[in-house]
């Protein structure tokens, strides 16, 4: 999913199944949702309890100074209406814009994966799936070279996002995407940015792509089959196949060439670059340069010992990129190139990120990767969470604990690593912890600064 929004929950609904190359799945418009009514008062039959009453006002309602929900509305449509969004378009959305508490209910209660990264890449990344993308870009042969063409993105590269977000079509959801969107902006956690999703979604529905019972998606509001927000869908989408509409949910050549520009306008992409290289380090790498916010050419890697996985040499240019460790030192490596950030832009996930760029080198023809000589060891999740707690006390920001090893826990990790003079790869180890629980670990590191959150 693009943009900063994470509901990678949708990545575990099913692990990759062999598609075929028949007409991709398309959703049937549901009716509208109705406005709930109010329950009834009656008496439990005897054994049974009395089931609990529904909420009489949202529990956003708090964070908009005791504000009710229509009145929310209403002031969100003037805003709409000052942003360009038509009455028709408004009177056409007007049944859909209704508050649904189970989505903010889904959203408060999401958790992001936590597999590793050769497990979610073994499902989501595996020859078969690789050998699916490859048909769709030989079936849609015309529509992926106009967009190489015309925005520089390989095909390799928009059929790794197609596949992974939807399974080229097969997994759009089914929930109507207003009362999602309207549910979201009212709720306090991300108001102002779901506010302005709703309106986009509104200016998709004026301008004709979509009508407001076509809109069904996924809960989180992304609509399409590379499950675009709907800023992202108004701003990027593209007619490809001439019918005069942007119709990302029906029309494989929209899709194309919308996430060829969506990935080349939005994301940056640099023409004619590499993205993601699977490389082999030597085990007396300096492992604190292994590191996405560390960037040496491919000469200098090499005179570190960094081979291609077969042993060849790198080339001995000053190509920049930076050693990626999903899994640590004796997990698999790769050199991440100046387009893999298009990568973690769409997804900050590392573990989405990285399967996707593997993903996209595999359909281009590059082996499978190398797998561990070994097991990686694991820490379980309450260990993971104790070490995030451990780092909290010593003065980091990780985020949330919650066992997940995002970009600040690793951040962390790796000072902690310095300090104690392990090697220095940030994957949480068993020796680490051991470390942290000991009398000397409430100091900070000296000189080490505390990565803000982001």
């Amino acid at each position: 999913m693009p943009g900063t929004l994470m509901p990678l929950f949708r990545l575990l609904v099913a692990a990759a199944a062999s598609l075929t190359l028949s007409a991709i799945a398309i959703a049937q418009p549901a009716p509208a949702p109705a406005r709930p009514a109010p329950r009834p008062a009656v008496a439990p039959a005897p054994g049974q309890q009395q089931p609990a009453a529904a909420p009489r006002t949202p529990r956003a309602a708090a964070c908009h100074n005791g504000m009710s929900f229509d009145r929310f509305l209403a002031d969100l449509k003037q805003q709409a209406v000052a942003d360009g969004v038509s009455q028709r378009a408004l009177a056409d959305a007007a049944p859909y814009l209704v508050y649904d508490q189970s989505i903010v209910n889904r959203d408060r209660g999401q958790r992001v994966f936590g597999q590793v990264f050769t497990e979610f890449a073994r499902n989501r990344a595996s020859d078969g799936a690789a050998k699916n993308a490859q048909a769709r870009v030989r079936m849609h042969a015309a529509a992926f070279n106009r967009a190489e063409k015309e925005y520089g993105v390989p095909p390799a590269v928009i059929a790794a996002f197609w596949g992974l977000e939807s399974s080229f079509g097969a997994e759009l959801g089914k929930l109507h995407t207003l009362p999602s969107l309207v549910s979201l902006a009212y709720d306090c956690r991300r108001s102002e940015m779901f506010s302005k999703e709703t309106i986009a979604a509104l200016k998709i529905i004026d301008r004709g792509d979509l009508s407001p019972s076509e809109m069904i998606g996924s809960w989180a509001g992304e609509l399409g089959q590379t499950q675009f927000l709907p800023t992202h869908y108004f701003n990027y989408a593209v007619d490809y196949d001439g019918d005069g509409h942007r119709n990302l949910l029906r029309s494989a050549p929209d899709v194309i060439g919308s996430t060829a520009n969506y990935i080349a306008t939005g994301l940056k992409w640099r023409r004619g670059e590499p993205w993601l290289q699977e490389v082999r380090a030597p085990q007396n790498f300096p492992w604190e340069q292994a590191d996405l916010t560390i960037k040496l050419s491919r000469a200098k890697f090499a005179q570190l010992g960094v081979t291609y996985p077969d042993g060849r040499p790198l080339p001995n240019d000053d190509v920049p990129a930076s050693l990626l460790l999903p899994m640590g030192r004796t997990g698999p490596a790769f050199l991440a190139y100046a387009n893999f950030a298009a990568y973690t832009e769409w997804n900050n996930s590392l573990i989405y990120s990285t399967t996707a760029g593997y993903l996209a080198s595999r359909i281009a023809g590059a082996p499978p990767m190398r797998q561990p000589a070994a097991p990686v060891a694991q820490l379980p999740l309450n260990e993971l969470k104790e070490l995030q707690q451990l780092l909290v006390r010593a003065g980091f920001n990780v985020g949330k604990v919650d066992g997940v090893m995002g970009q600040l826990s690793r951040t962390a990790v790796k000072a902690m690593q310095v300090k104690y003079g392990l090697p220095a790869d940030s994957w949480p180890t068993a020796e680490l912890l051991a470390r942290m629980r000991g009398p000397s670990a409430q100091a900070q590191p000296a000189g080490f600064v505390v990565p803000a959150a982001r």
